[in-house]
């Protein structure tokens, strides 16, 4: 039988996310997985949830249950205002925050309402694949700003309205970043923003890794150096659990009302029950009780990473040690080509994501991305000198896989 179905042009732009194909390999028995940015399940509380459910539907039961604001639950969009304002030095009102079904549909709601056919959008090199995906049906023209270690080069964004005029926005993310793990310290912060402001181009400031320092807190966001320029995305998914699919986008009060009318488009309001479930659970400060112990066990699998990387990775691989976040960024040795050992990693018994998936263009086949949040530190010893002797193997092997 034929098929009877035409898809709409922007389909054809749509493509599988790498990770959640590469997250049905490593549900194979015996296989380590480094690959998905998946928090720790340990993390989850559990107890805290029940016990909020019970609240929630013995309180406001119907309430509860019922067809809810689109803007979100009130308390909840206070709570989330109060919080960025005193953690994050901005100052916002709970009528700009919009509670969202995780942050990544603010994305989606960001590329409905500002990407056009052709107009540019401005990313990091490299940057969150996920936002990529949320663009692309938007048919936006990507153009990747030169980064370094600290971030996107100031002098890069300075030029951007004459290497990509009408850039709609830049597409940030300040903490840990997902893929590098890099953070922007405050000197790049201040440059970037201001050379953002002198170019008219504004800002949409991702930030779901921010609360998961180590040593350091990283600092006011973005957002908090041009309120009227930029858009800021929070979630519970990193902080709290990814299963009630729940953030929140900050937006100035002259774009809010055309982000809300994409939300009611979409779903008409993120579940309320969800909603008043996370408000119950941190209403009264548990997450300043809760995020330092997800930080100390987290903190503890960096190190055993970065010890077993140091101890079982071929000399030539480049690599900086995250301060925070869930990611270590990997350049493999010239002549190694990500992509292509993964098939080998994984019949060894180890995954890990191909950097490649993380550019707008010009992808780089040597880099790599390992998480460290979701094994324990025994089994990052073992999955690294895994990949170490995959690596090792392939660059001994006469039949090494050469660099396209």
């Amino acid at each position: 039988m034929s098929n009877p179905w035409t898809l709409a042009h922007r389909a054809a732009r749509m493509n599988p996310s790498i990770i959640r194909e590469i997250l049905k390999v490593t549900e194979k028995p015996g296989i380590l997985s480094m690959a998905g940015g998946l928090p720790s399940s340990d993390t989850f509380p559990v107890e805290e949830i029940k016990a909020a459910c019970a609240k929630v539907l013995t309180d406001n039961p119907r309430e509860s249950l019922q067809y809810a604001a689109s803007e979100g639950f009130a308390p909840l969009r206070e709570w989330a205002a109060a919080r960025v304002n005193a953690e994050l030095g901005m100052d916002v009102s709970p009528d700009q925050v919009l509670v969202t079904s995780g942050s990544q549909q603010g994305l989606d709601l960001v590329g409905k309402i500002l990407c056009d056919q052709g107009a540019p959008v401005a990313v990091e090199t490299p940057t969150y694949l996920g936002a990529l995906q949320a663009f692309t049906p938007y048919e936006p023209l990507f153009h990747s700003l030169a980064s370094d270690i600290n971030g996107p080069l100031p002098e890069a964004i300075a030029e951007l309205p004459r290497t990509a005029p009408g850039t709609r926005f830049m597409y940030l993310l300040p903490n840990f970043q997902n893929p590098t793990g890099r953070v922007m310290p405050a000197e790049r912060r201040d440059a970037v923003m201001a050379a953002a402001q002198a170019a008219g181009v504004p800002v949409v400031e991702d930030n779901p890794y921010g609360d998961l320092w180590f040593d350091e807190h990283p600092g006011a966001s973005l957002s908090s150096r041009w309120a009227e320029g930029s858009i800021y995305l929070g979630s519970f998914s990193k902080i709290l659990t990814p299963g009630f699919r729940l953030g929140y986008a900050i937006a100035p009060k002259a774009l809010y009302p055309k982000l809300l009318q994409a939300k009611q488009a979409a779903d008409l309001h993120t579940p309320g029950f969800n909603q008043r479930v996370v408000y119950e659970v941190i209403k009264d400060g548990f997450l300043d009780r809760h995020i330092p112990s997800i930080r100390a066990r987290y903190k503890a699998n960096r190190d055993a990473m970065a010890k077993a990387i140091k101890e079982h990775l071929p000399a030539g691989c480049e690599y900086a040690e995250p301060k925070g976040g869930m990611f270590f960024w990997i350049r493999l040795p010239e002549g190694l080509n990500a992509i292509e050992l993964l098939s080998l990693a994984v019949d060894a018994g180890i995954a890990f994501v191909p950097g490649a998936a993380f550019y707008a263009a010009n992808p780089d086949p040597r880099a790599l991305r390992l998480s460290f949040v979701t094994l324990t530190p025994d089994q990052i010893e073992k999955g690294v000198a895994i990949l170490g002797k995959v690596l090792h193997d392939a660059l001994n092997s006469t039949h090494a896989i050469p660099t396209p």
